[in-house]
This record gives structure tokens, C-alpha cells and sequence, in this order.
């Protein structure tokens, strides 16, 4: 398995790292378009092997897209990051054309690959990839639902007072603070519905604080935040690698599902070795259903400012 990570800032060098650490990845390739910084990442991070146990073989390189040839999977994180104050839909001037030629030149060199995409407006970047690329629709991903309901689950351990192992939930929607839709009424505690421990102000801030996961860090941090995406990403990585068929929520181009086309947008998704094996069209009750339109209007609107 070679994986290609495009970006070497701080969430690109965090997936890289986890799914070095993690060691189901023979070859791990960083690129950045700054002179040096990838293999600087590179080489700090393969000295840091004997330390953490992995064998996985981690190379850098400025932009030299032959040095990604024949990867299984390439994660496209490059782009500027958001600031205090900035939403994601900001960023798709510059990001769009970066993205644009990342993927084009990472399928130059590995026609097979399968694309995760990271950079904001993430929904709107993974259409972007699809509407510009001859690749499969179940090889081209966009990583938000994962990392959305990574924060979800962790807002309600911290609700309940519960260890997050307990606890389970799912974030539907665009991946964005507006958009996304935390599935309140299907989040357990260990097989039991949140419902039975919480009242619905705290269930209704929790799905608050979910929307503006993102938001609150970028506040704190100055700057968009890097440890859970990396993680979000390198847990999908796994599964493509290790064809888990683990289901996560994450941005597909959808062609009916959901009532919904023509966008990419969060849905559960079974992800194997052919990237996106199946999408899963879970029961909606009508407020559910309504706030996922409303975010793929939301969406929809985003992608009309897209120049192809």
C-alpha cells in the first residue's frame, strides 16, 4: 500500500504520521509546493520510527508528482487554511485551482488512485475533483463527515460524562458550520438512545457545539486545527487499505440517494479496497430529512461559484 499525502502542513504531516504510526502502509509520500518542507517533514517524521515501532517508509519532495506513481491512495490537503472569523465557503478562490491541478497531475501518475479530499469548501472540492477528473465516482471521497463526527461523539461523551468508547453518533450534511447535520435522535450510549440521559436543551447544545467544532478551534488556535482531521483521514485510509468495509460518513456524489443529486455532500458510506463501496441511505425522520435539503441547497450554492 503507498499512500500519497499533497501538503505538508500541520493536517497533512498529521496524517501522515498516524498512518505511519498505525504501520499498514509500506511507503508514505509528502509533497508541498515549499521548497524543502516536505522532506524536512519526511525525514522528522522517519526519525521518530524506532520510537513509535513502525516500519513504513516516509520520503518528501517539492512538487515532483513521479515520486507519486502507481500510489493505492492520495489525500489532498493543500490550500490555505481558514482564520478566526473565516467560513470554509471563503477559501474556494484559491483553493479550487490548487485542488484542481493537484488532482490532475496525482492522476497523471496514478490513474487507479483513490482521492480523498481535505482542502475547504471540502464538499464543493470533492465535486470539483469529480467534475474535472475521469476518475470512478467511488474513488473520488471528501473526508468531513468523518471528522465532524469525531467531535460529535466527543461533545457527547463530554454531555454525558461518559468515556467516548461508549459512545456513538453520526454527522450527516455539508461540512460546514451551517450545514452538517448532527444525528441527534440516533446517537447511544452503548445501545441506548442519548435521549434516556440527557435533556433536550443539553442534546440540542450539544449538536451546537458540534456544527461549530471547527469555528471554536480556529478561534483558540489562530489557525484551522490538524490532529483529529489527520486522524479522520488516516482512519479512512485504513480502511480502503485494509478493505475493512467500516462505515463512515464522508462526501460522495450522489445520483438519487437521499432524493439528493448532482453534489457531493456527507452520507454514510461503507469504504473497501475500491474506495467507497456502497452508500447507505439510513432512515430519516422529516426534521432529519428537511435539514439535509436545506444543507444541499447550502452546498449546491457553493458549487455555483466553481469556474470548471
Amino acid at each position: 500500500m503507498k499512500v500519497t499525502v499533497v501538503g505538508a502542513g500541520a493536517v497533512g504531516a498529521s496524517c501522515a504520521e498516524y498512518i505511519a504510526i498505525k504501520d499498514f502502509a509500506s511507503e508514505v509520500v509528502i509533497l508541498d509546493i515549499k521548497e524543502g518542507f516536505a522532506e524536512g517533514k519526511a525525514m522528522d517524521l522517519m526519525q521518530t520510527a524506532s520510537l513509535n515501532g513502525f516500519d513504513t517508509k516516509i520520503t518528501g519532495s517539492t512538487s515532483d508528482y513521479s515520486k507519486t506513481a502507481n500510489s493505492d491512495v492520495c489525500v489532498i490537503t493543500s490550500g490555505i487554511p481558514r482564520k478566526p472569523g473565516m467560513t470554509r465557503e471563503e477559501l474556494i478562490g484559491i483553493n479550487a485551482g490548487i485542488v484542481k491541478s493537484v488532482s490532475t497531475s496525482l492522476i497523471e501518475h496514478s490513474p487507479n488512485t483513490i482521492i480523498i479530499v481535505v482542502s475547504n469548501p471540502m464538499d464543493t472540492m470533492t465535486y470539483l475533483v469529480h467534475k474535472t477528473t475521469d476518475l470512478p465516482k467511488n474513488r473520488i471521497i471528501g473526508m468531513g463527515g468523518a471528522l465532524d463526527s469525531a467531535r460529535f461523539k466527543y461533545r457527547l461523551a463530554e454531555a454525558l460524562g461518559a468515556p467516548i468508547s461508549d459512545v456513538d453518533g453520526m454527522v450527516i450534511g455539508g461540512h460546514s458550520d451551517k450545514g452538517m447535520v448532527p444525528l441527534i435522535g440516533k446517537a447511544v450510549r452503548n445501545s441506548v438512545s442519548v435521549s434516556e440521559f440527557l435533556s433536550e436543551k443539553r442534546m440540542d447544545q450539544v449538536v451546537q457545539d458540534t456544527k461549530v467544532g471547527g469555528a471554536t478551534l480556529t478561534g483558540l488556535l489562530g489557525t484551522s486545527a490538524w490532529y483529529a482531521p489527520g486522524a479522520a483521514v488516516s482512519a479512512m485510509v485504513q480502511a480502503i487499505a485494509c478493505d475493512t468495509k467500516k462505515i463512515f460518513p464522508c462526501s460522495a456524489l450522489l445520483a438519487g440517494e437521499f432524493g439528493l443529486s448532482d453534489l457531493s455532500i456527507g452520507v454514510p458510506c461503507v469504504l473497501g479496497a475500491n474506495g467507497i463501496e456502497k452508500i447507505v441511505e439510513i432512515s430519516l425522520s422529516d426534521a432529519e430529512k428537511t435539514k439535509l435539503t436545506e444543507s444541499a441547497e447550502g452546498v449546491k450554492k457553493t458549487n455555483g461559484l466553481l469556474e470548471f
